[in-house]
């Protein structure tokens, strides 16, 4: 069956090592058969939460900016992937902010079960991993019909063009392929 992938990248270097595991991922999800889309958050402009809890009433954000657009288009995904660079042990702020803003779809008849999670970090070690994903899963696990489905984390790269022939790609690759 194919399935609707939205697949959100959170680096601001377009061929960043983060964006460049998303290009993988996608690669491997549109050879399997899968409508996928590719949004980029380094153009996007995306307010901070206010906190005001509107949203659960109305299902729609007080602000107006790019998180309404890839909100909606994320209630109607089969799947969630979000691509990030980590900065200090956790997801990137542009992310975070992304995710803050999606409260609208906590209330709603969302679409998404399997949720994915790219990352790279210049640390290559266990603490960077675990902690980005303790972090990220911190909001995957308010989405009660959701879960994480799974992740590829590539440690020990920095500089764009790092990743590049390192086995993470292939990982991502693949992981899009099984969807």
């Amino acid at each position: 069956m194919n399935k609707r992938v939205l697949i959100i990248s959170s680096s601001f270097r377009t061929k960043g090592n983060s964006a460049r595991l998303a290009e993988e991922f996608m690669k491997g999800a549109v050879e399997a058969g899968n409508e996928v889309e590719f949004i980029s958050l380094h153009d996007k402009k995306i307010g901070f939460c206010r906190g005001c809890l509107v949203c659960q009433k109305t299902k729609k954000c007080v602000i107006s900016d790019d998180a309404d657009m890839i909100c909606e288009k994320m209630l109607h995904a089969d799947v969630l992937v979000f691509a990030t660079p980590v900065y200090y042990y956790g997801v990137s702020g542009q992310l975070k902010t992304l995710l803050d803003r999606c409260n609208p779809l906590y209330s709603s008849d969302y679409r998404f079960r399997d949720i994915y999670l790219l990352f790279a970090a210049a640390e290559d070690s266990e603490d960077a991993e675990r902690r980005t994903l303790d972090g990220f899963d911190g909001w995957v696990v308010c989405y009660e019909k959701a879960h994480l489905a799974g992740y590829v984390f590539c440690g020990g790269v920095n500089d764009v063009g790092d990743i590049e022939g390192n086995q993470k790609l292939g990982e991502a690759y693949q992981m899009g392929k099984s969807i």
